[in-house]
């Protein structure tokens, strides 16, 4: 808006819609201003609002007219004239307004961006299932895809997010997040074709849901917890309540790495409170897993612990070598 714009020269709306959201979920304030338009006009006749639009008797002149032209639609009488901005935004349209604007020599309508409708949060992960859909339909590679062929880049990818958080590399991890969430979103989409147990994305999402809220009881229940170890007891007693397994190894990979997999079965033991003692033994593993548990009942990680002095190692050899 510029200091010539006036009341008399009318009032241009540029209504914008998210394809993210369902056509025909418009704000209120959207609905108002288009049923109160003198023009309501949109370039694309295949636009997902039109049908929405004329159902609610609100008349849409299809095209848009030059930048200069609409300013003097407005100008008739100091009229309001909506357009309905296409996907891709109206480009000529916003650079023609901005010239005039800019040119001093021409009274201006008043301006106005209007969000119809809006993404909310997560709303770009309705692109990523659609993507993957086309991709697994229409990519020879990808199309052929099973869940044992993917198997492995899970485990890279993961692996992958691992590094970067060690790292401390901001820009790659928010790359090798989204990594791991095209395999979760390809699994799925695979899931679907299952001809007798099928699921799909949603399905993988809603489970989820149900098993954060079931094991948050502090937040989403009556339950209280009002420390970290609190909120740990709560959450291994849902879960022992939902899987109801036999014994505390019942759950435990054993195809992670092996310092993983040790301290993973030193929490449960320790957790549960069982006095197991360590297999004697003078070979390394013996003394390895032995390493594995105390390093864990010290509140130490010992894979990432290793993977730290790996790389300490590796920057000694880098300079051995000179580089």
């Amino acid at each position: 808006m510029n200091d010539d714009t006036s009341s008399d020269a009318g009032r241009v709306v540029l209504l914008t819609t998210s394809h993210r959201v369902a056509p025909g979920l418009l704000s209120w304030q959207a609905w108002q201003v288009l049923h109160a338009a003198d023009d309501v006009l949109c370039a694309d006749s295949e636009h997902p609002q039109l049908p929405y639009l004329k159902e609610a008797g609100v008349e849409v002149t299809l095209g848009t007219p030059a930048a200069r032209d609409l300013v003097e639609r407005c100008a008739d009488g100091g009229r309001t004239v909506v357009v309905l901005t296409t996907a891709e935004g109206d480009r000529r349209l916003t650079d023609g307004l901005a010239t005039l604007a800019g040119s001093g020599r021409v009274a201006m309508p008043s301006l106005e961006l209007l969000p119809g409708s809006y993404d909310l949060p997560g709303a770009r992960l309705l692109d990523l299932v659609q993507v993957m859909d086309r991709v697994r339909r229409e990519c020879p590679w990808s199309a052929l895809r099973t869940h044992e062929d993917l198997a492995k880049y899970v485990i890279e990818e993961a692996y992958e997010l691992v590094e970067a958080i060690e790292a401390g590399d901001r820009e790659e991890l928010r790359e090798e997040l989204g990594d791991v969430l095209l395999q979760v979103v390809f699994h799925a989409r695979i899931a679907e074709e299952d001809t007798e147990e099928p699921f799909s994305v949603d399905d993988v999402a809603g489970g989820i849901v149900d098993k954060l809220i079931h094991r948050h009881p502090h937040v989403f229940g009556d339950e209280s917890a009002a420390t970290p170890e609190e909120v740990r007891e709560i959450w291994l007693r849902k879960k022992a309540e939902s899987k109801r397994r036999d014994s505390v190894t019942d759950g435990v990979p054993v195809g992670q790495p092996g310092l993983a997999l040790a301290a993973k079965l030193g929490s449960r033991v320790r957790t549960a409170g069982l006095d197991v003692p360590v297999p004697e033994g003078e070979d390394v593993g013996a003394e390895l897993l032995a390493l594995a548990l105390r390093a864990e009942a010290s509140g130490v990680d010992p894979e990432a612990a290793l993977r730290a002095a790996a790389r300490a190692y590796r920057d000694a050899v880098r300079a051995a070598e000179g580089l």
